[in-house]
């Protein structure tokens, strides 16, 4: 098989949770360009709208449901939706997820439930969804997680407080490892990508007061920008990556290396 072939994902099926803007809209953009058929879920209907206009103006064939993932018991009928639309579902980017910065001793319990059943418990109740309804009878699945690098270490609390983020990311990380075990006899490959500090809305605060630190720390002198996720999110979507699975990958300019 040639190299392109290996990277086309012509006549696959994408679902890219929280995929209406930010890194999950570029995900589905690099998804798409590759062959893919796309879904995306979010909360806003106003924002997928936007989105898949955007994607059609990309030549890029794509289906949007409104849902919220932080509410477990309406992930099962998003897939069964989407496997009526789409017959099947090959690749799953668990892209959906949710900050919340305060210091450990004042941090709200019901933010660290909001983190909890959003970024820990709607990844698996998805990644579950989609390997039992799909994958598993299929036996070829890729379900690339979108975790962090505040999933691999501890974040500079002068930076940022996020001790329910880190920990819930950290928990992505460990259940894609886990998932890689399990269900690697099952054709399926699950791998995390870890970015660092990217411009988006969830991150806009926090490079405001102190992007250009981040910067100077970081080994290449810059943020992510809007096509550093996209090699790699095709590379563990693809048959190019069959043989990486259980691996959290760090997209972050070498910031962890220093």
């Amino acid at each position: 098989m040639g190299v392109k072939q290996l990277f086309d994902l012509a006549g696959r099926s994408a679902l890219v949770t929280g995929g209406s803007r930010g890194l999950g809209l570029q995900i589905a953009e690099a998804l798409g360009e590759m062959g893919a058929r796309i879904a995306l879920t979010a909360r806003k209907k106003e924002e997928l709208d936007a989105a898949l206009a955007h994607l059609a103006r990309l030549g890029i064939e794509a289906h949007a449901w409104v849902c919220d993932l932080g509410r477990r018991e309406t992930i099962p009928p998003l897939f069964d939706a989407i496997l009526a639309k789409f017959g099947r579902l090959d690749i799953l980017v668990n892209n959906a997820g949710a900050t919340w910065g305060a210091p450990a001793e004042e941090h709200p319990l019901e933010a660290w439930d909001k983190l909890v059943n959003l970024n820990l418990i709607g990844t698996f109740v998805a990644s579950q969804q989609a390997a039992k309804k799909s994958m598993i009878p299929a036996g070829w699945g890729r379900i690339v997680n979108v975790a962090s690098v505040a999933g691999l270490s501890a974040s500079d609390p002068a930076i940022v407080k996020t001790v329910s983020y880190n920990a819930t990311k950290h928990g992505v990380v460990g259940m894609t490892r886990q998932l890689a075990a399990e269900w690697g006899p099952y054709g399926i490959t699950v791998n995390a990508i870890c970015p660092g500090f990217f411009p988006s809305k969830m991150t806009r605060a926090t490079l405001e007061t102190v992007g250009e630190a981040i910067r100077r720390a970081t080994p290449t002198r810059r943020l992510g920008n809007e096509e550093d996720l996209k090699g790699l999110a095709v590379l563990l979507a693809s048959e190019a990556g069959r043989h990486i699975t259980g691996q959290a990958i760090a997209v972050d300019g070498g910031a962890m290396l220093v």
